[in-house]
């Protein structure tokens, strides 16, 4: 017997003959398309394949028990239907790219599946269900990484519509179903999109049931599959017991306990969290309140696409970056504390790498081609980074108070800044504990910085000062973070001045340490003193403290906490809640791709104990600690789109007759200029959608599924928030468009703003070093530490810095992270099968689509725009983080659909 390779000059189906069949009810047409003289069945035996021995082979009689009950040919059929079934080719699959054998038996003798058409309605006369009709799927070839198979049905004149497909695979594993076409309609063809995984029969998990792409809000399902309809999210809801295993569909939640290590539990009272997917592992025998950790992390099957070809290559990536590169770093810089010696080693690994062990054992380069090359001279592998394009510009741009100040609106963390609305500066954390409230920055020190350009007050009211604010944030975790080996930590402030050319400038910076060790408070305030050099350096020093503070802050705040963490929940939900069907399901799902395999692999290998985040951003071991406390005292998903956002940081006010319904205060703010073209895209596409399917306030408050999935993102997804009064309802169209406006900017804008710039920005450490090792030099310093910083203040800069490994290992990992896949979804790019079906949403995609390339031009023309002194200029790297397409790879640009790197 030949292999499915070989099949399609042993088998086509087009010179089959057809033996037709029934179902078991009599009333449908099916038909059995058969090899010509098959080879005589023998019983189900391991060990007897002649082409994959240990394969299971099916009897006669085995086909028979499989299609029990199908019955004779019925000659009145009205209608003869083709299905056309693709299944995609799969890493570890059924359809494994190496090795297609183990099912090529099963395909050939027809047993590859079984399809079932259910009709969308009830018998109208019984109020039962009609008949459904089955065939055998054949084999019908392979067109690039897909696999097609067909199948022929007779459909009675009163079979009526088709609503949904159920699916019975035949192989012994798994498989990953792409779609089915139904021709022969005289209404044209149905589409069943699918992009999910089947069992295997044997597996003895249920038959996957798949639904047309027509949507139905709950209150218009057809009813032939309201029961359907039910019965699959009650499957995805599962029982809430025992552990998931691999290839389950089950969704439910849990909290943070998997994190190794007694590390405190993120979710509770104590320590408020967002929820994560439930695995219900076993507990820890050494700390009950753990769950132990495994080498695999369950995530609902349909949320796994490593294994899918087209979709690996984030996933596979990252996972060789956390588990093959950054061991192999810590064998070869064996100490943790080493620091570079010189800024020209810093350079080197841009310029010559760093040696790794010979590639004959580990084989790096073939995980990671774009870091790792080979040797000509050695029989070994080198890492060299690429040179960032910011540095590439300028390779003294880390170094300037402009940079400094313009990152904060065109970086890669430009969702931080805040307006200064009164003054004194106070903070509010207990003085008892943390020292005074109020800020050491006086009006006396803000006034001689501005130079007589105007009062204190007045800059006030012109709202001309601005502020990175990280001290209460941090204050709390200053001792325990100093009790670490080779870190520390300030609670910091850092005032900016508007120019009238648009741009910003440093003034001052406070770094706060409270009191400790029977020490009190310590509290310094630095400026752009250039009258001495000691000055100088130290204000240096100061910005390398407030730079760590915002890499950190970014990391586990901007980027993890606000996108990755608190989107599984509005997921979790969808899943358990939304039927597939559901208009608002469809609207969201290729928003929600990938992120909860991603968001697993980071519990894996970056933010458990010890992990990639607690080796190298402050403050350490307390990281997820601190996300935790910024999350319980500021996280509001009202304030999460774009403009509530910049109104809440005083960045903007509503204003009616502006473009985007608000005036911005820094007219040139990179991140909110374009954020907010894409805001408004997003908005009005959700809008266009919503109104398609709810007429009415009325359908979008009697919407039970809509209704049902809202309130658990509340009660449960975010229950530690639940009874914050500023939840939104979703009471009319209107609001069900905000809060989906909201979530997809998460996903889409605002992640990519936050993501795919890391390498760019922090590519070279110096620049967005994630921790800082050594206190001040001024900070009580012993008569060695002050001569240090007298004598070689390059060298005490460069001990404050991250060390060797820390500093390589982040420049991996945000590499990588910053990375498009060759078949990325960028927003408005590939138009989903559901909405491409319905001529009106897909006349409001095409228009969104349009937008999104557009939007690209305006870019563009800011770019060049020598006015905008923010996203321009000599040396200055473009703004491009929010234009919405890209190549493939480390591009600075682009703008996925969702969350999936």
């Amino acid at each position: 017997m030949q292999s499915l390779h070989q099949s399609t000059g042993l088998f086509n189906p087009s010179t089959a003959t057809e033996k037709p069949f029934l179902n078991g009810t009599g009333a449908g047409i099916a038909s059995l398309a058969t090899r010509p003289s098959p080879t005589k069945f023998s019983k189900v035996v391991k060990g007897t394949n002649p082409v994959n021995p240990g394969r299971v082979r099916q009897s006669g009689a085995a086909v028979k028990a499989i299609l029990g009950g199908l019955a004779a040919l019925n000659p009145l059929a009205a209608v003869k239907v083709k299905a056309v079934v693709t299944v995609k080719q799969t890493v570890g699959g059924f359809l494994a790219d190496t090795v297609l054998v183990p099912n090529t038996v099963a395909d050939l003798l027809g047993t590859s599946m079984i399809l079932e058409l259910i009709p969308a309605e009830l018998d109208p006369k019984t109020g039962k269900p009609k008949p459904t009709v089955s065939s055998l799927a054949s084999f019908a070839g392979i067109n690039g990484t897909e696999i097609k198979y067909q199948a022929s049905f007779g459909l009675s004149a009163d079979f009526g519509t088709v609503g949904a497909v159920r699916i019975d695979n035949l192989h012994i594993r798994e498989m990953f179903l792409k779609d089915i076409v139904l021709e022969g309609f005289a209404t044209g063809s149905v589409n069943i999109e699918c992009e999910s995984w089947v069992p295997a029969k044997i597996s003895g998990k249920p038959k996957r049931v798949f639904f047309t792409t027509k949507s139905y809000l709950p209150s218009d399902t057809p009813t032939g599959l309201k029961k359907l309809r039910t019965d699959e999210l009650v499957v995805l809801r599962g029982s809430g017991q025992g552990e998931r295993k691999k290839g389950d569909r089950i969704y439910d939640y849990d909290v943070y306990n998997d994190l190794g290590n007694a590390r405190p539990v993120l979710g509770g009272k104590e320590n408020p969290y967002p929820r994560r997917c439930r695995t219900g592992r076993p507990r820890s025998s050494k700390n009950p309140e753990d769950e132990t950790r495994a080498l695999y992390f369950y995530v609902p099957r349909d949320e796994e696409f490593s294994e899918i070809k087209t979709a690996q290559f984030g996933v596979k990536t990252l996972y060789s970056a956390l588990h093959a590169l950054v061991p192999t770093l810590e064998t070869i810089l064996i100490d943790p504390k080493l620091g570079f010696p010189h800024f020209t080693a810093v350079n080197n690994l841009f310029d010559q790498g760093l040696n790794l062990p010979p590639y004959s054992q580990t084989n790096l380069v073939s995980f990671l081609p774009t870091l790792i090359r080979n040797s000509a001279e050695a029989s070994n592998d080198v890492l060299q980074f690429e040179v960032p394009p910011t540095m590439d510009r300028n390779s003294f741009f880390w170094f300037t108070d402009e940079e400094f100040a313009r990152q904060t609106l065109a970086g890669v963390n430009p969702c931080t800044i805040q307006l200064i609305k009164e003054w004194p500066i106070m903070g509010t954390l207990d003085p008892a504990v943390y020292g005074p409230q109020e800020s050491g920055i006086t009006k006396e020190l803000i006034e001689k910085e501005i130079r007589g350009y105007t009062t204190l007050e007045d800059a006030i009211q012109q709202k001309k000062l601005f502020m990175l604010d990280y001290h209460d944030v941090l204050l709390p975790f200053v001792g325990k973070t100093r009790e670490l080996d080779n870190t520390t930590l300030y609670g910091s402030r850092t005032v900016f001045y508007l120019c009238p050319a648009g741009t910003l400038r440093p003034l001052a910076i406070e770094l706060t340490r409270p009191p400790l060790d029977g020490k009190p408070q310590w509290k310094k305030v630095y400026v752009p003193n250039y009258s001495s050099a000691t000055d100088v350096w130290l204000w240096r020093f100061a910005k390398a403290h407030v730079l760590s503070h915002d890499s950190a802050y970014h990391q586990l705040i901007s980027h993890w906490l606000r996108t990755h963490c608190c989107t599984e929940p509005y997921i979790i939900a969808a899943k358990r809640q939304l039927s597939a069907m559901h208009p608002v399901h469809r609207l969201l799902l290729p928003h929600f791709r990938y992120t909860m395999e991603i968001n697993a692999l980071a519990r894996q290998a970056l933010i458990n104990a010890g992990g990639v985040i607690e080796s190298t951003f402050a403050p350490l071991k307390y990281c997820m600690q601190a996300s935790s406390a910024i999350y319980g005292q500021s996280w509001r998903f009202d304030k999460e789109g774009l403009p509530h956002d910049l109104i809440n940081r005083g960045l903007a006010v509503e204003d009616p007759s502006a473009p985007h319904g608000v005036k911005l205060t820094i007219e040139d703010y990179p991140y909110a200029n374009d954020g907010l073209l894409i805001w408004d895209s997003i908005k009005t596409w959700v809008t266009d959608y919503v109104n398609q399917y709810y007429p009415d306030s009325q359908s979008v408050s009697s919407d039970a599924e809509l209704q049902a999935w809202w309130s658990e993102v509340r009660n449960q997804g975010h229950e530690d928030k639940k009874d914050e009064p500023w939840w939104p309802t979703i009471s009319t169209q209107q609001d069900l468009v905000e809060v989906c406006t909201t979530i997809i900017w998460v996903v889409s804008g605002h992640h990519a703003a936050v993501n795919f710039g890391q390498y760019a920005f922090g590519g070279y450490f110096p620049n967005q070093p994630t921790t800082a090792r050594v206190k001040m030099p001024d900070e009580d310093p012993t008569e060695d530490e002050w001569k240090l910083f007298i004598e070689k203040p390059e060298q005490a800069l460069l001990a404050t810095l991250p060390s060797q490994i820390q500093a390589t290992t982040v420049m991996t990992v945000l590499d990588v992270l910053s990375a498009h896949a060759p078949d990325e979804e960028y927003l408005g790019g590939p138009i989903e099968p559901a909405w491409r079906d319905d001529p009106n949403v897909k006349a409001a995609f095409e228009k969104f689509n349009g937008r999104q390339k557009e939007i690209e031009g305006e870019i563009d023309a800011r770019n060049a725009d020598s006015s905008r002194k923010n996203r321009s200029g000599a040396g200055v790297y473009p703004y491009e983080l929010l234009k919405p397409f890209s190549e493939s790879g480390v591009t600075g640009k682009g703008v996925p659909y969702s969350i999936s790197i």
